[in-house]
């Protein structure tokens, strides 16, 4: 279903119904949108998988719905909890599926209608809700918005990270080849049935419990993002939420999320990160969807210390979140020093 996530479908959602089926999280990665990169880090499945449930868990207890169902260990669905007193930090997790229709792509335009004339009242949200409480320097935020339309008095946006007086939220896109983010109106007909207000209100919801969790663990949470499946008028939150593939977080000044690895690879690979963003221009400008098609370079392999270094910030930070001892790792601190160095 994603390029890190492998899919497993035990009972299919109807057009009335939610299925049932699992998520394996793998070691695989991706970013700039490529899809799965040459490498794979260790243990980083299990993380995503962990730092997932455990927040589904906070989500259920604030009593938000969820296609959330448990862990999956040795074949048994699980509850987080007794699968980490068994010492096993989990790789599957149990879910809810929702209906999710082709996105036809034709004369340079989505079809939206026909997705939702599939979809009915059981489907998956084709949008991607974002919500910042921080900017940070080459946010996107920054060329889409001036400070005073969130209530920063700059006059122009300094060069240092922001924090917001209230977290922003944003609408874009889910299934296009290259994510764009959307007025209220387009995001709106986007939905279908949902309503963007009720997506931006549970949003505002997971923002203030993942934010509040990191704050107890001593962590920072900037910004985020959920999926949401809309069944017969209610909103449940979908996919995965609160990991450091799907959000932000930073640890005494410092990321700690994907965006190392993806700062790496700018200070790295920056030849590959250019023809990257040349070719989604010129798949813009030709109206065409694949992208990846027009790229004429492809990442190299990380170096063995920068996967290592990697998969130490992921299990150090997960175990940090938790405050639990989930992996057999140096401390955050340590951690986070070690992929400095590189």
């Amino acid at each position: 279903m994603t390029s890190v996530k492998n899919f497993r479908v035990s009972e299919q959602a109807t057009q009335s119904s939610l299925g049932r089926g699992v998520f394996e999280f793998t070691d695989d990665y991706s970013v700039f949108d490529w899809g799965k990169m040459p490498d794979t880090i260790p243990d980083k499945g299990a993380s995503l998988c962990t730092m997932g449930a455990f927040n589904f868990d906070l989500l259920e207890t604030a009593g938000i719905p969820t296609h959330y169902e448990g862990v999956v260990v040795d074949g048994e669905t699980v509850s987080l909890g007794e699968a980490l007193d068994r010492e096993t930090p989990p790789r599957e997790m149990a879910i809810e599926l929702t209906q999710v229709p082709d996105l036809p792509f034709e004369d340079g335009a989505y079809d939206y209608e026909a997705y939702h004339a599939e979809a009915g009242t059981n489907y998956l949200v084709p949008l991607e809700i974002v919500f910042r409480n921080r900017v940070p320097v080459g946010s996107s935020l920054r060329k889409r918005t001036d400070p005073a339309d969130h209530g920063l008095d700059f006059d122009g946006w300094p060069d240092r990270a922001v924090d917001l007086p209230e977290a922003v939220v944003e609408l874009s896109t889910k299934y296009e080849e290259q994510d764009r983010y959307l007025s209220r109106d387009e995001a709106d007909e986007i939905a279908g049935k949902a309503s963007v207000d009720d997506l931006e209100s549970v949003a505002r919801e997971v923002n203030r419990i993942v934010t509040e969790q990191a704050d107890s663990a001593g962590l920072r949470h900037e910004d985020g993002k959920i999926e949401c499946l809309y069944l017969d008028g209610e909103i449940r939150v979908a996919d995965v939420v609160g990991t450091f593939d799907e959000n932000r977080f930073s640890y005494d000044g410092r990321q700690v999320s994907k965006e190392v690895i993806r700062q790496y690879h700018k200070r790295t690979q920056s030849g590959w990160v250019e023809a990257v963003a040349k070719a989604k221009d010129q798949a813009d400008a030709e109206g065409v969807d694949d992208w990846k098609a027009l790229c004429e370079t492809a990442p190299e392999p990380l170096d063995g210390a920068v996967i290592e270094a990697a998969r130490d910030m992921y299990c150090a930070g997960t175990n940090a979140y938790l405050e639990r001892a989930v992996f057999d790792t140096q401390p955050l601190e340590e951690a986070l020093s070690r992929f400095e160095r590189l």
